[in-house]
Protein backbone atom coordinates (compact mmCIF):
# COMPACT_ATOMS: atom_id res chain seq x y z
CA UNK A 1 0.00 0.00 0.00
CA UNK A 2 1.39 3.44 -1.56
CA UNK A 3 -0.25 6.83 0.03
CA UNK A 4 0.57 10.03 -1.63
CA UNK A 5 -1.02 13.71 -0.67
CA UNK A 6 0.44 15.52 -3.72
CA UNK A 7 0.15 15.40 -7.58
CA UNK A 8 3.27 15.61 -8.62
CA UNK A 9 4.46 12.67 -6.02
CA UNK A 10 2.01 10.64 -7.62
CA UNK A 11 2.40 11.40 -11.17
CA UNK A 12 6.21 10.47 -10.51
CA UNK A 13 5.57 7.51 -9.44
CA UNK A 14 2.94 6.43 -12.12
CA UNK A 15 4.99 7.91 -15.05
CA UNK A 16 7.30 5.22 -15.52
CA UNK A 17 4.72 2.54 -15.09
CA UNK A 18 2.18 3.46 -17.92
CA UNK A 19 4.31 1.83 -20.67
CA UNK A 20 3.28 -1.50 -20.70
CA UNK A 21 1.09 -1.41 -17.38
CA UNK A 22 -2.53 -0.87 -17.38
CA UNK A 23 -4.08 1.30 -14.74
CA UNK A 24 -7.71 1.19 -12.82
CA UNK A 25 -8.64 4.64 -11.18
CA UNK A 26 -11.87 4.10 -8.32
CA UNK A 27 -12.55 7.28 -7.19
CA UNK A 28 -13.87 7.66 -3.86
CA UNK A 29 -15.12 10.15 -1.25
CA UNK A 30 -13.44 7.95 1.79
CA UNK A 31 -15.67 6.02 4.48
CA UNK A 32 -15.08 3.41 2.19
CA UNK A 33 -17.77 0.60 2.97
CA UNK A 34 -17.68 -3.21 0.80
CA UNK A 35 -20.04 -1.52 -2.57
CA UNK A 36 -16.43 0.58 -2.93
CA UNK A 37 -14.52 -2.54 -2.52
CA UNK A 38 -16.50 -4.30 -5.02
CA UNK A 39 -14.86 -1.63 -7.59
CA UNK A 40 -11.53 -1.73 -6.09
CA UNK A 41 -11.76 -5.89 -6.44
CA UNK A 42 -12.41 -5.61 -10.07
CA UNK A 43 -10.26 -2.85 -10.84
CA UNK A 44 -7.27 -5.27 -9.28
CA UNK A 45 -8.71 -8.11 -11.12
CA UNK A 46 -8.56 -5.73 -14.50
CA UNK A 47 -5.62 -3.99 -14.13
CA UNK A 48 -1.73 -4.10 -13.24
CA UNK A 49 -2.38 -1.41 -10.89
CA UNK A 50 -4.82 0.07 -8.97
CA UNK A 51 -4.99 3.72 -7.86
CA UNK A 52 -8.00 5.10 -5.17
CA UNK A 53 -8.77 8.41 -4.76
CA UNK A 54 -10.08 9.63 -1.37
CA UNK A 55 -11.17 12.92 -1.65
CA UNK A 56 -14.29 14.78 -0.28
CA UNK A 57 -14.80 17.51 -3.27
CA UNK A 58 -16.46 20.52 -1.80
CA UNK A 59 -17.26 22.11 -5.88
CA UNK A 60 -20.19 19.27 -5.86
CA UNK A 61 -21.57 20.33 -2.58
CA UNK A 62 -24.46 22.71 -2.60
CA UNK A 63 -25.10 22.47 0.81
CA UNK A 64 -22.25 23.51 3.49
CA UNK A 65 -23.45 21.96 6.12
CA UNK A 66 -23.54 18.17 4.09
CA UNK A 67 -20.02 18.98 3.38
CA UNK A 68 -19.01 19.70 6.74
CA UNK A 69 -20.78 16.48 8.06
CA UNK A 70 -19.54 14.17 5.69
CA UNK A 71 -17.46 11.58 7.05
CA UNK A 72 -13.60 11.46 6.73
CA UNK A 73 -11.58 8.17 7.92
CA UNK A 74 -8.51 7.73 5.58
CA UNK A 75 -7.44 5.53 8.68
CA UNK A 76 -9.81 3.23 8.55
CA UNK A 77 -10.15 3.44 4.87
CA UNK A 78 -6.81 2.62 4.63
CA UNK A 79 -7.17 -0.60 6.79
CA UNK A 80 -9.80 -1.52 4.66
CA UNK A 81 -8.36 -1.44 1.62
CA UNK A 82 -5.48 -3.65 2.97
CA UNK A 83 -7.84 -6.54 3.36
CA UNK A 84 -8.20 -6.28 -0.47
CA UNK A 85 -4.51 -5.86 -2.01
CA UNK A 86 -1.23 -4.90 -0.33
CA UNK A 87 -0.68 -4.16 -3.82
CA UNK A 88 -2.81 -0.73 -3.49
CA UNK A 89 -2.07 3.23 -5.09
CA UNK A 90 -3.80 5.88 -2.93
CA UNK A 91 -4.15 9.77 -3.56
CA UNK A 92 -5.97 11.53 -0.25
CA UNK A 93 -5.09 15.00 -1.10
CA UNK A 94 -6.19 18.05 0.63
CA UNK A 95 -8.26 20.84 -0.77
CA UNK A 96 -5.47 23.44 -2.10
CA UNK A 97 -3.33 20.79 -3.38
CA UNK A 98 -6.21 20.49 -5.88
CA UNK A 99 -7.80 23.61 -6.06
CA UNK A 100 -5.11 25.54 -5.20
CA UNK A 101 -6.64 29.18 -4.30
CA UNK A 102 -9.73 28.94 -6.64
CA UNK A 103 -12.01 26.41 -5.54
CA UNK A 104 -14.45 26.68 -8.31
CA UNK A 105 -16.09 24.00 -10.97
CA UNK A 106 -15.43 23.99 -14.54
CA UNK A 107 -18.70 24.78 -16.94
CA UNK A 108 -20.11 21.72 -18.93
CA UNK A 109 -22.12 20.75 -21.70
CA UNK A 110 -23.52 17.16 -20.75
CA UNK A 111 -26.35 17.31 -22.95
CA UNK A 112 -29.35 17.88 -20.57
CA UNK A 113 -28.44 14.78 -18.04
CA UNK A 114 -27.48 17.32 -15.36
CA UNK A 115 -29.81 19.07 -15.26
CA UNK A 116 -32.74 16.26 -13.95
CA UNK A 117 -32.98 14.50 -10.80
CA UNK A 118 -29.81 15.02 -8.52
CA UNK A 119 -29.00 18.23 -11.11
CA UNK A 120 -32.64 19.51 -10.13
CA UNK A 121 -32.34 19.21 -6.51
CA UNK A 122 -28.71 19.82 -5.93
CA UNK A 123 -27.28 23.22 -8.69
CA UNK A 124 -23.79 23.02 -9.88
CA UNK A 125 -23.46 18.99 -8.17
CA UNK A 126 -22.56 17.73 -11.47
CA UNK A 127 -20.43 20.63 -12.91
CA UNK A 128 -18.57 19.70 -9.79
CA UNK A 129 -18.17 15.89 -10.27
CA UNK A 130 -17.13 16.62 -13.76
CA UNK A 131 -14.49 19.05 -12.67
CA UNK A 132 -13.18 16.75 -9.63
CA UNK A 133 -13.33 13.46 -12.22
CA UNK A 134 -11.18 15.32 -15.14
CA UNK A 135 -8.68 16.46 -12.87
CA UNK A 136 -8.11 12.81 -11.39
CA UNK A 137 -8.32 11.21 -14.95
CA UNK A 138 -5.81 13.74 -16.07
CA UNK A 139 -3.85 13.08 -13.89
CA UNK A 140 -3.86 9.30 -13.18
CA UNK A 141 -4.24 8.37 -17.07
CA UNK A 142 -5.93 5.66 -16.17
CA UNK A 143 -7.10 3.02 -18.73
CA UNK A 144 -10.41 2.08 -17.00
CA UNK A 145 -12.03 3.91 -14.40
CA UNK A 146 -14.83 2.21 -12.11
CA UNK A 147 -17.91 3.82 -10.52
CA UNK A 148 -20.80 2.24 -8.79
CA UNK A 149 -24.10 2.52 -10.45
CA UNK A 150 -25.85 3.48 -7.21
CA UNK A 151 -24.92 7.00 -8.90
CA UNK A 152 -26.39 6.00 -11.77
CA UNK A 153 -26.88 9.56 -13.17
CA UNK A 154 -22.97 10.41 -12.35
CA UNK A 155 -22.19 7.10 -13.89
CA UNK A 156 -23.81 8.12 -17.54
CA UNK A 157 -22.53 12.08 -16.68
CA UNK A 158 -18.98 10.43 -16.64
CA UNK A 159 -19.35 8.61 -19.51
CA UNK A 160 -20.67 11.69 -21.34
CA UNK A 161 -17.61 13.72 -19.78
CA UNK A 162 -14.85 11.25 -21.76
CA UNK A 163 -16.79 11.78 -25.14
CA UNK A 164 -16.66 15.55 -24.03
CA UNK A 165 -13.06 15.91 -23.54
CA UNK A 166 -12.15 12.69 -25.92
CA UNK A 167 -9.96 11.09 -22.96
CA UNK A 168 -9.12 7.26 -23.88
CA UNK A 169 -10.50 5.80 -20.67
CA UNK A 170 -13.38 2.94 -20.45
CA UNK A 171 -16.09 4.18 -18.02
CA UNK A 172 -17.38 0.88 -15.77
CA UNK A 173 -20.30 0.50 -14.31
CA UNK A 174 -20.63 -1.61 -11.13
CA UNK A 175 -24.31 -3.06 -9.52
CA UNK A 176 -25.50 -1.83 -6.30
CA UNK A 177 -24.17 -3.37 -3.65
CA UNK A 178 -26.77 -3.71 -0.80
CA UNK A 179 -27.50 -4.20 3.29
CA UNK A 180 -29.12 -7.36 4.48
CA UNK A 181 -32.43 -4.87 4.69
CA UNK A 182 -32.06 -3.98 1.10
CA UNK A 183 -30.47 -0.31 1.78
CA UNK A 184 -28.45 0.44 -1.50
CA UNK A 185 -24.57 0.83 0.49
CA UNK A 186 -23.60 4.24 0.46
CA UNK A 187 -21.25 6.08 3.23
CA UNK A 188 -23.78 8.68 4.17
CA UNK A 189 -25.49 5.24 5.70
CA UNK A 190 -23.16 5.43 8.32
CA UNK A 191 -25.14 8.95 9.69
CA UNK A 192 -28.28 6.63 10.15
CA UNK A 193 -29.23 5.63 13.55
CA UNK A 194 -30.57 1.83 13.64
CA UNK A 195 -33.97 2.75 13.67
CA UNK A 196 -33.19 4.99 10.40
CA UNK A 197 -31.36 2.23 8.99
CA UNK A 198 -34.10 -0.10 9.49
CA UNK A 199 -36.83 2.09 8.38
CA UNK A 200 -34.55 2.83 5.13
CA UNK A 201 -35.19 -0.71 4.22
CA UNK A 202 -38.52 1.18 2.45
CA UNK A 203 -36.94 2.70 -0.06
CA UNK A 204 -35.17 -0.25 -1.69
CA UNK A 205 -39.12 -2.30 -1.13
CA UNK A 206 -40.92 0.80 -2.74
CA UNK A 207 -38.61 0.20 -5.70
CA UNK A 208 -38.78 -3.43 -6.00
CA UNK A 209 -42.83 -3.32 -6.30
CA UNK A 210 -42.62 -0.44 -8.31
CA UNK A 211 -40.70 -2.95 -10.67
CA UNK A 212 -43.13 -5.18 -10.25
CA UNK A 213 -45.99 -2.72 -11.25
CA UNK A 214 -43.95 -1.45 -14.39
CA UNK A 215 -45.16 -4.63 -16.53
CA UNK A 216 -48.87 -3.41 -16.09
CA UNK A 217 -49.02 -0.01 -15.19
CA UNK A 218 -48.24 3.32 -16.60
CA UNK A 219 -45.16 5.74 -15.40
CA UNK A 220 -47.97 8.53 -14.25
CA UNK A 221 -49.73 5.58 -12.18
CA UNK A 222 -46.79 4.03 -10.37
CA UNK A 223 -45.17 7.78 -9.34
CA UNK A 224 -48.25 8.71 -7.81
CA UNK A 225 -48.48 5.66 -5.78
CA UNK A 226 -44.82 6.03 -4.89
CA UNK A 227 -45.99 9.40 -3.70
CA UNK A 228 -48.70 7.93 -1.52
CA UNK A 229 -46.40 5.20 -0.33
CA UNK A 230 -44.37 8.48 1.21
CA UNK A 231 -47.13 10.48 1.60
CA UNK A 232 -48.16 9.73 5.53
CA UNK A 233 -44.00 7.69 6.25
CA UNK A 234 -43.53 8.90 10.08
CA UNK A 235 -40.02 8.24 9.26
CA UNK A 236 -38.89 9.23 5.48
CA UNK A 237 -39.89 12.04 3.28
CA UNK A 238 -39.34 11.83 -0.25
CA UNK A 239 -38.05 14.18 -2.10
CA UNK A 240 -38.42 13.09 -5.61
CA UNK A 241 -39.12 9.64 -7.81
CA UNK A 242 -38.67 9.43 -11.55
CA UNK A 243 -38.82 6.75 -14.26
CA UNK A 244 -36.78 7.54 -17.07
CA UNK A 245 -35.17 6.25 -20.19
CA UNK A 246 -32.16 4.93 -19.47
CA UNK A 247 -29.91 6.72 -21.66
CA UNK A 248 -31.14 10.08 -21.39
CA UNK A 249 -32.60 10.36 -18.40
CA UNK A 250 -35.65 11.97 -19.07
CA UNK A 251 -38.63 10.91 -17.65
CA UNK A 252 -41.37 8.50 -19.45
CA UNK A 253 -44.53 9.57 -20.85
CA UNK A 254 -45.54 6.27 -22.63
CA UNK A 255 -43.50 3.32 -22.59
CA UNK A 256 -41.84 2.34 -25.98
CA UNK A 257 -40.81 -1.28 -27.06
CA UNK A 258 -36.66 -1.22 -27.42
CA UNK A 259 -36.34 1.50 -24.55
CA UNK A 260 -34.70 0.51 -21.13
CA UNK A 261 -35.75 2.18 -18.36
CA UNK A 262 -34.83 3.08 -14.57
CA UNK A 263 -36.69 4.29 -11.75
CA UNK A 264 -34.85 6.50 -9.76
CA UNK A 265 -35.72 8.18 -5.81
CA UNK A 266 -34.37 10.86 -3.24
CA UNK A 267 -35.47 10.21 0.22
CA UNK A 268 -34.76 12.11 3.64
CA UNK A 269 -34.38 9.98 6.42
CA UNK A 270 -34.04 12.86 9.26
CA UNK A 271 -31.21 15.24 7.99
CA UNK A 272 -29.74 11.96 5.76
CA UNK A 273 -30.23 12.46 1.84
CA UNK A 274 -30.44 8.83 0.72
CA UNK A 275 -30.36 8.10 -2.93
CA UNK A 276 -31.11 4.39 -4.64
CA UNK A 277 -32.98 3.49 -8.52
CA UNK A 278 -33.65 -0.06 -9.62
CA UNK A 279 -33.67 -1.49 -13.97
CA UNK A 280 -37.52 -1.58 -14.81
Amino acid sequence: MQLFTTKKDLDSFLYPLRKGKSIGLVPTMGALHTGHLSLVKKSVAENHITVISIFVNPTQFNNQDDLEKYPKTLDADISLLSSVSDDLIVFAPSVSEIYAEEVASKAYDFEGLEKVMEGEFRQGHFEGVGTIVEKLFRLTMPNKAYFGEKDFQQLQIIKKLVEITQLPIEIIGCPILREPNGLAMSSRNERLTPSQRDTAAFIYSTLLEAKNKFGTKSAVSITDWVKDQFENHESLQLEYFKITDENNLQPVLEKEINTTYRAFIAVYAGDVRLIDNILL
